[in-house]
């Protein structure tokens, strides 16, 4: 994106983590691509259908859900320029708002949404892995734990090695889902259903649109393309590509999503949609016959590693800058310069997941308790970051520096409103479930605390 341009030098905040700028492009497009595009749009399709009252609804949403997405993305990427770290959101939060609004959201995202999701996925994965062979009663769980551990030492390897991986894989999804979209597009429609795209429809009882509920898990399947940031501290030349990586990324996924959507309301119909469990797997058994249950078990098995691989990745780097800024956890903000990577974050973040698994606490069927918990947390966060934004660039624009945002303030306004929505929005769909989000939050503080008085016993 030629409208990107380093700002004045003195108005950027120099980084405190090394040089470890080793990871191309390429390789931070791999791992957003396999943050974002994981079991979700084969699934949550269904839940949007069900708050749209017409086809045209229904896609519009999945526009709209890239619009905001694109919007935020710019955002993102004005603060990755000025503030290339691996800390990401942890450290535009930290310089800022404040060193306890950051400490608050790291602790929240390390003790609850980045190794809960990971869990989530790696159970996931376990699911489709025991229906090729299955393993015996805890089947799922235990190739569950295996992707998590095998994951985990890869990435102790070294970067280079994960990132060759998250490559491999995003290739692969990126062909599955366009193979899926061009097999559709040259289909037959399904039985019963007209074939034409983006036709009104019926009058159901989903009738009257219901935006608010159905963005929520569009945003979701959406959700991810934030964590470029974490990689900003080892992009080669991130003050100068990471624009195109965010924006670039999130265009691909958006056209991708829509084609997916495109291909769903084609073959099934917007009422066939409505009523499946599973729509992806109905989708390929439509396209590919007898086939079709092994080709999307593959395509979601395939997803669920890159997935898995990515939260790996990106997680332990805001771990990582945790353990750098707060001597309480100096155990994990160790970088290996021998393999380019923060072992000690990966090996925590890795046995937290493990006792998660072990403790049964999550498990392929709780998608809903997993956005109950921690989807107003994070939206909360994400406005934060904006209102952080708009604070930075105030005060750039009383020291006299150009604004860095293409069209600024539209997207980061634009933007700015998706997230109150959203918020609200999460808040009226969970109710009582946020409230367990910040306790959690909340014994993060004690924990501070314990480990601040225990260091300082000790000296």
């Amino acid at each position: 994106m030629k409208n990107f341009k380093q700002m004045n030098k003195s108005a950027i905040t120099p980084d405190k983590t090394p040089e470890y700028r080793r990871m191309g492009s390429f390789s931070a497009v791999a791992v957003l691509i396999g943050m974002v595009i994981g079991v979700g749009i084969f699934r949550l399709p269904s839940i949007v259908a069900g708050h749209a009252a017409n086809e045209a609804d229904f896609i519009l949403f999945w526009i709209a859900g890239g619009i905001i997405a694109f919007s935020g993305s710019l955002c993102y990427a004005a603060l990755s320029m000025r503030m290339p770290d691996s800390g990401g959101e942890y450290t535009f939060l930290r310089r800022s708002i404040g060193p306890s609004t950051a400490y608050l959201f790291a602790w929240g995202r390390v003790s609850v949404i980045q190794t809960g999701s990971l869990a989530l996925v790696a159970l996931i994965f376990g699911d489709y892995a025991t229906s090729i062979a299955n393993l015996g009663a805890n089947s799922n769980t235990i190739y569950a734990a295996l992707l998590v551990i095998v994951l985990t030492v890869i990435n102790m390897s070294g970067t280079r090695q994960s990132s060759k991986i998250q490559n491999l894989l995003a290739a692969l999804v990126i062909g599955a889902l366009i193979t899926l979209c061009l097999t559709a597009l040259f289909h037959n429609s399904g039985e019963g259903h007209n074939g034409v795209l983006l036709t009104p429809g019926q009058v159901t009882d989903w009738s009257v649109s219901m935006p608010g509920l159905a963005m929520i898990f569009v945003l979701l399947t959406f959700g991810g393309w934030n964590e470029a940031a974490y990689l900003t501290g080892e992009l080669r030349n991130a003050r100068q590509t990471i624009g195109r990586v965010l924006t670039g990324s999130v265009i691909l996924i958006t056209l991708l999503y829509v084609g997916i959507n495109l291909a769903y309301i084609h073959i099934m119909g917007l009422d066939g949609l409505r009523n499946s469990a599973a729509p992806g797997q109905e989708l390929s058994e439509a396209l590919f016959g007898q086939l079709g249950s092994a080709v999307i078990v593959s395509i979601i098995i395939i997803a669920a590693i890159s997935t898995a691989n990515a939260t790996i990745i990106t997680g332990s780097r805001s771990l990582f800058a945790l353990g750098r800024d707060y001597p309480e956890f100096r155990l994990v903000g160790k970088w290996n310069e021998r393999r380019d990577t923060p072992g000690h974050a990966l090996a925590v973040q890795g046995f937290v997941a493990l006792i998660l698994l072990a403790a049964g606490t999550l498990s392929s069927d709780n998608l809903s308790a997993v956005v109950d918990f921690t989807a107003p947390v994070f939206w909360f966060f994400i406005l934060m970051v904006i209102i952080g934004l708009f604070k930075l660039q105030y005060q750039n624009s009383e020291a006299g520096y150009k604004q860095n945002i293409p069209l600024y303030p539209l997207p980061a306004l634009l933007f700015l409103a998706a997230c109150i929505y959203m918020l609200y929005s999460s808040l009226t769909y969970t109710g009582t479930g946020a409230f367990f989000g910040v306790i959690v939050l909340l014994l993060g503080f004690v924990l501070k605390k314990g480990l601040y008085f225990f260091a300082a016993d000790k000296t």
